[in-house]
């Protein structure tokens, strides 16, 4: 509504009110018998309601209480104990309503006290299916009973009520029957109801006054906020558009033209000519769209393609809703979105995974020839190394000793090497099946295989108790296996190993900040020694492959144990991280969820 308008509107409505203002004076007198009569039908029928609406409320109590007690048994969950406990204290307050009401009516009295005893019957039989332990199967019975039974009492209650109700509905009738035999006129009265009628009317023109000025506030409000939408759709690069089915005409926001390349309001809008901006083989989705919506069988969204009037080729996405006013009559509405950058941003996404994946391939192709093309030729050269030791070692020099020591060394590093990636490859690619796996099974049998070097090092393995998850049981034996390894590999030569394992839930707090799923529940997992250490700075650095901190020859290996500890780590959805301190120790922790 503009301004305009609304001036008008104000004006009508002034000369309204001094014409039914004239109108009320003339016929307040003549009309006072049947206003009085009315204004005694509507208090018994006030009146009335009022019981009714109280008789509605203590069922609705009776309902919740079943409600609360079904959610308990159920799920065994005190919260909902919660309105069955609540219920009580109202059907009282309501009780209390209705023997108020029902303070002159002595048979509806007694019927309320007899409603009184069937709900608290109700009540009891409600509260003691509760105490009944549904795991013993005599209990179990008999709280089916309990219940049959309690649905009979709420028969009964419905019952009471309802003849409460037509009790009531007689009284509606004979005191409006009585009340029409005793309708008079009284010339005073009449006049006193006039000049109240007067008042209200003048307190009427003074609201709808300050009504008139709200709605023309509310106007002003609702113009910025149309403006903010064209806005809006302008920065968003959508448009928003409405089909009346009743009267098959469509609404085109501003935008809708833009979006076309042509200026608001410049054609009528229509399918047909929304068509001529389709792209020729994309027009079957909007017709047979348009038939879907026109036989009421679905609503649907459509991705095709329009050329603009300047012959710009745009990719659209268009998503519906339909509504229904209280009348019946139907419109869809719906946005359509240019996504031609997004779209063009998916192919070229989808460019690159499938490079990507072709290098995953290439890789894989390599893996195999790790795997096993250089199997072989390191078979051939282990064989012939060995022979050598047998049969002409002692026939070498020192130096060629030396050199021989050089090339066994090698071969052997090569074979760890290639293991390695096996492993590092079946940790990437394996089959993921979780178990229910007790931890604890897992850190023994790793206790076992590495007994040997436990007690050449003399170490300690100190463990609290592991929980039981859902894991993949020989990759969570490899995790523990390179843990303890690596803190048995970097121990200081002159100290005993002590490797301590330690197990928490996690926090909020660490949640947040390793970005983990708020609804998950973690275990908090972790490995330490009194080893070497390292300098904090390299922490992310050990998670690398082939990334060492020490020498080859002090400290065999290839550098890929805990690439491998990291990747089971997220194959299991966690996330891992090391401390260490140079000369003190180290110590890796790891998350694991469990819910």
């Amino acid at each position: 509504m503009n301004l305009k308008a609304l001036t008008a509107s104000f004006k009508s409505l002034k000369i309204i009110f001094i014409i039914s203002l004239l109108l009320i004076i003339i016929i307040s007198a003549l009309s006072y018998k049947h206003i009085n009569s009315l204004s005694q039908s509507v208090g018994l029928v006030v009146h009335a309601h009022k019981i009714q609406i109280e008789l509605e409320q203590l069922i609705s109590y009776l309902k919740d209480a079943e409600t609360g007690q079904r959610g308990y048994l159920l799920t065994n969950d005190s919260v909902f104990l919660e309105p069955f406990s609540n219920a009580r204290a109202k059907v009282n307050e309501s009780f209390y309503s209705l023997k108020t009401l029902l303070s002159n009516k002595t048979e509806q009295q007694k019927n309320l006290d007899t409603l009184y005893i069937l709900i608290n019957s109700r009540f009891n039989i409600l509260t003691s299916t509760l105490r009944f332990n549904p795991q013993n199967n005599a209990e179990l019975i008999k709280r089916r009973k309990n219940m049959l039974l309690g649905k009979d009492v709420m028969n009964n209650i419905r019952s009471h009520m309802t003849k409460m109700n037509v009790i009531e509905n007689n009284y509606l009738v004979e005191s409006q029957k009585k009340y029409e035999n005793q309708n008079y006129l009284t010339t005073i009265f009449s006049l006193l109801v006039s000049l109240f009628s007067i008042i209200v009317f003048v307190v009427s023109y003074l609201k709808i006054s300050k009504d008139l000025l709200a709605l023309k506030k509310a106007n002003d409000k609702l113009i910025i906020e149309a403006a903010l939408t064209k806005h809006a759709e302008e920065i968003g690069n959508f448009s928003s558009w409405q089909w009346n089915l009743e009267t098959n005409t469509l609404t085109y926001s501003d935008n809708q033209y833009k979006l076309l390349g042509c200026l608001p309001n410049s054609f009528e809008p229509t399918i047909d000519n929304y068509l001529e901006f389709v792209h020729p083989d994309d027009k079957h989705i909007i017709i047979e769209g348009g038939k879907e919506v026109l036989h009421e069988k679905s609503y649907p969204t459509a991705f095709y393609r329009i050329i603009r009037k300047d012959g710009m080729l745009r990719y659209i996405h268009s998503v519906s809703r339909l509504l229904t006013d209280k009348y019946g009559k139907k419109m869809l509405i719906g946005v359509n979105s240019d996504v031609t950058e997004q779209h063009l941003s998916n192919i070229k996404l989808n460019e690159i995974n499938r490079e990507l994946k072709e290098s995953n391939d290439d890789l894989s192709s390599f893996n195999h020839v790790v795997s096993h093309d250089l199997q072989e030729p390191l078979r051939k050269i282990e064989t012939f190394i060995s022979r050598l030791k047998e049969d002409e070692m002692q026939y070498m020099s020192e130096i060629s000793k030396k050199y021989f020591e050089k090339i066994d060394s090698a071969a052997h590093r090569m074979r760890n090497l290639i293991n390695d990636l096996l492993l590092f490859s079946s940790t990437n690619k394996g089959e993921k099946i979780f178990t229910d796996t007790d931890l604890n099974t897992i850190l023994k049998t790793v206790l076992q295989e590495l007994s040997q070097t436990i007690e050449e090092k003399n170490a300690d393995v100190r463990s609290a108790h592991l929980p039981t998850l859902a894991v993949i049981p020989f990759q969570i034996q490899q995790l523990f296996t390179n843990l303890i390894s690596n803190s048995l590999k970097y121990s200081k030569p002159t100290i005993a190993p002590i490797i301590t394992i330690e197990v928490s839930l996690s926090s909020d707090k660490e949640k947040l900040f390793y970005q983990a799923e708020s609804t998950k529940q973690y275990y908090k997992i972790s490995f330490s020694d009194n080893g070497l250490g390292f300098e904090q700075q390299y922490a992310e650095n050990i998670f690398m492959p082939f990334k060492r901190l020490h020498d080859t020859s002090a400290y065999p290996g290839t550098g890929i144990g805990l690439s491998i500890c990291k990747k089971i780590i997220e194959n299991h959805s966690g996330f891992i991280y090391a401390e260490g301190t140079l000369g003190v120790g180290a110590k890796f922790t790891f998350f694991l969820p469990f819910q």
